[in-house]
């Protein structure tokens, strides 16, 4: 009896912890198919598309040139270079000796000249004392008309050798004076073929000048697009290595090429300290905007746009925190924002910035929710509106 009893109850222990065995192993592979709570992919802010105040552009491209390039040549003919004073890209000033030749020629045909008119002179007072006494016998009848009319021709004759005498003179003077090379206007160096100890002749290209260091942009516009250009309307003009220089409408061309279709527009570059070293050289090929003035728009923070296959998405925030990836149409753009065309509207509330490491689909967690709120006031700088940033807890 007592060896059945132990019988029975180690068959009944063995089937108790079978029981809690399995049970244990029910509960736990329940727990193992229990869904494990999602993480956001992100911690983002959002905004909204906001209507301001864009400027309107009309973008062209152009060559930047001298307004006026002077050719500083020779005036005086075969005589030797003995000194030249200023290179390339000096600023110079009008009236300044930019190279000298050698004198002693000149000196020695001025010296000539003046022992001419010396000449003159002396022949010019003889003349002119033979003429006054044959004028005071005139009456006695000593001299007759004849000769009397001689001798004030001749005082005449002599006076016109002087004159004559004097303008050599003076030529030689002139010559003398060419032999210094003058600035002929204020400007910068552009060019220079002058080289010491070369014999130069008249008219000979020794320099070029820009006049008051003045550029000027060439813009190359449609005929369609001229007249939406007015005098004195603001340009900025980006050169080649991105640096921005503003200018204004001096002028525009009054004819159209008629293979081109294409219109001049010349743009003063405003260097008001005549700086040589002003970023817009002459020769360049630049990049210009033109100011036509602001209109509405609806914008996204420019780090809200994302660039993807060649198109432009945004990332809306939906109700379950989850964004949706949306195709938009960009247009224009500031500094930091980004014209939406289409494909928005402006209740829709998407990422703010970071949307570059989002996919469709993806969790996020909102840290606030910012609304924009522009003003009517619009920076000349950008030409978008002034925006107060309102900070909501979020949902």
């Amino acid at each position: 009896m007592k060896r059945n009893f132990k019988l029975k109850y180690i068959v009944m222990m063995v089937a108790v912890v079978t029981t809690v065995g399995g049970t244990a192993m029910m509960v736990r592979a329940a727990d193992d198919k229990a869904p494990a709570t999602a993480k956001a992919a992100l911690t983002v802010t959002t905004t909204r598309p906001a209507s301001t105040d864009l400027a309107i552009k009309l973008t062209a491209n152009g060559n930047i040139a001298a307004w006026q390039e002077t050719i500083v040549g020779a005036e005086v003919n075969g005589l030797r270079l003995t000194d030249v004073r200023v290179n390339v890209g000096d600023i110079v000033k009008r009236g300044q000796v930019l190279a000298t030749f050698a004198p002693e020629t000149i000196n020695a045909e001025l010296a000539q000249q003046r022992a001419s008119v010396a000449e003159a002179e002396a022949s010019l007072a003889e003349a002119n004392a033979n003429a006054e006494r044959a004028r005071t016998l005139e009456a006695s009848g000593a001299l007759s008309a004849q000769q009397i009319n001689q001798y004030v021709t001749a005082a005449k004759t002599a006076e016109a050798r002087l004159a004559a005498a004097r303008a050599v003179a003076t030529t030689a003077q002139i010559k003398l004076k060419n032999t210094r090379v003058l600035a002929p206007d204020d400007g910068v160096i552009s060019a220079r073929a002058a080289t010491v100890g070369t014999i130069v002749q008249a008219g000979q290209e020794m320099f070029k000048l820009i006049r008051n260091n003045r550029l000027e942009w060439r813009a190359e516009l449609t005929s369609t697009e001229l007249d939406k250009i007015s005098i004195g309307q603001q340009v900025n003009v980006t050169t080649p290595a991105g640096t921005l220089v503003t200018g204004r409408v001096r002028a525009v061309a009054p004819t159209v090429d008629a293979q081109t279709r294409q219109a001049l527009v010349y743009v003063d570059l405003l260097n008001e300290k005549k700086d040589a070293n002003f970023p817009a050289k002459a020769g360049m090929y630049a990049k210009g905007e033109f100011a036509l003035g602001a209109s509405k728009a609806l914008t996204v923070p420019s780090q809200a746009v994302v660039v993807r296959d060649g198109f432009n998405y945004v990332f809306e925030v939906k109700a379950d925190n989850r964004v949706g990836q949306r195709k938009v149409v960009v247009g224009r753009r500031t500094a930091d924002r980004t014209e939406i065309i289409s494909g928005l509207s402006a209740e829709t509330a998407i990422v703010a910035g970071g949307a570059g490491f989002l996919n469709d689909g993806d969790l996020v967690a909102l840290n606030t929710v910012t609304a924009i709120a522009p003003t009517s006031k619009t920076p000349a700088s950008t030409g978008v509106s002034e925006q107060k940033a309102v900070k909501t807890p979020a949902k």
